[in-house]
């Protein structure tokens, strides 16, 4: 009886690839639409890849395809999320899905297989880099921003409620947190992102020094000397040099020839703090809410910190699905230190009520 279901299983497992082969394809055909130049040329090359793949399947099967099969509920989710958005948020999907691939465990598929979908998730990777590049100034403000939001207000509220204030002064102690963080947030993002942007401009080349390069002594050759200066061996400034010289033109955007990271990295400063002020808000507004409208005493303890904790679940899976690392890790680990740090104020507040400080 065993022997004869092994070959329904297997058909039944090469027609799942087969389905989920193509709901890949798809997935990166419509991420192409939205996409121009070099990344699209890369994304219609994954989805060529797919088709290979398809391609294995079907001779396979052979006359055993069968009536086509949907592919697995996460894939059509993201070709979903690929037609209507387009974003990195698809791309650190897509690279997760890659990187779980069954075919390492899967004796019918060919070695060449496994190591493809260990490449197409190094592609996206790639491809997820840029996007993590251009909003990591903001994004870090946000995530940062909001998590302290919720964190910070959500212990000041339990703390204060703690010792037996009315509901009132709970209330409008909350409120002031909220200014008060949210604007110290914003001043805080901007002047650092500000502050690194200068460091960052003070390393870079000097665009006046473009028009020194024709009368510099060829045989002295001092153009090494600032390539020796930012970390270059005494072989390679000389050989730098040379082909600078041989082209007249000093690169300020070379990483070799700076040194330094890409400002756009930290983003604008102004955003960076509207951003950050924005998200302390509304985080820090959550703990307010039960408060607000008119919730006292136990159960409005139990609303600010049940409603702060499914806060802090989606921000750390956020983070984790765009880092390209576990969401439910991520977002347990942001549950917890923020439980950790609310749990204490608030068992100090009760402590300070009972000794009636």
């Amino acid at each position: 009886m065993a022997t004869a279901s092994r070959p329904d299983a297997r058909v039944k497992r090469w027609r799942r690839y087969l389905a989920d082969e193509r709901a890949e394809a798809a997935v990166y055909r419509e991420l192409a639409e939205r996409k121009k130049g070099q990344e699209r040329e890369i994304l219609l090359g994954l989805a060529d890849a797919e088709g290979r793949h398809e391609k294995y399947w079907l001779e396979l099967l052979g006359d055993q395809v069968g009536p086509p099969v949907r592919g697995d509920l996460r894939t059509r989710f993201l070709a979903f999320l690929a037609r209507h958005f387009g974003s990195l948020f698809v791309l650190a999907l897509a690279q997760r899905a890659e990187g779980r691939s069954p075919y390492d465990e899967e004796v019918d598929a060919s070695q060449s297989m496994a190591a493809d979908e260990l490449i197409h998730g190094e592609v996206l990777r790639g491809l997820a880099a840029r996007g993590r590049t251009r909003l990591a100034g903001s994004f870090r403000a946000a995530v940062f921003g909001a998590n302290d939001g919720l964190v910070s207000n959500l212990a000041l509220v339990l703390g204060i409620g703690a010792t037996g204030v009315p509901a009132t002064t709970v209330l409008f102690t909350g409120i002031a947190g909220l200014l008060a963080g949210a604007l110290s947030m914003g001043a805080g993002e901007y002047v650092s992102v500000r502050s690194q942007r200068e460091l960052l401009q003070a390393s870079q080349p000097d665009p006046a020094s473009q028009s020194a390069l024709a009368d510099l002594d060829v045989d002295a050759n001092e153009l090494a000397l600032v390539y020796r200066a930012r970390g270059m061996s005494k072989k390679d400034a000389e050989a730098r040099a040379d082909e600078v010289l041989a082209t007249l033109h000093l690169d300020a955007d070379d990483p070799a020839a700076s040194g330094v990271d890409t400002l756009e990295q930290l983003g604008s400063p102004w955003n960076a703090a509207l951003s950050s002020f924005l998200f302390f808000a509304s985080g820090a507004l959550i703990p307010v809410l039960p408060y607000l409208f008119g919730a006292r005493h136990l159960a409005a303890v139990a609303i600010a910190a049940g409603a702060v904790g499914l806060a802090l679940l989606g921000t750390g899976a956020v983070v984790g699905i765009l880092s390209g690392a576990s969401p439910w890790k991520r977002a347990l680990r942001q549950l917890l230190i923020g439980f950790g740090a609310a749990g204490v104020t608030y068992l100090l507040g009760t402590l300070f009520g009972a000794a009636g400080l």
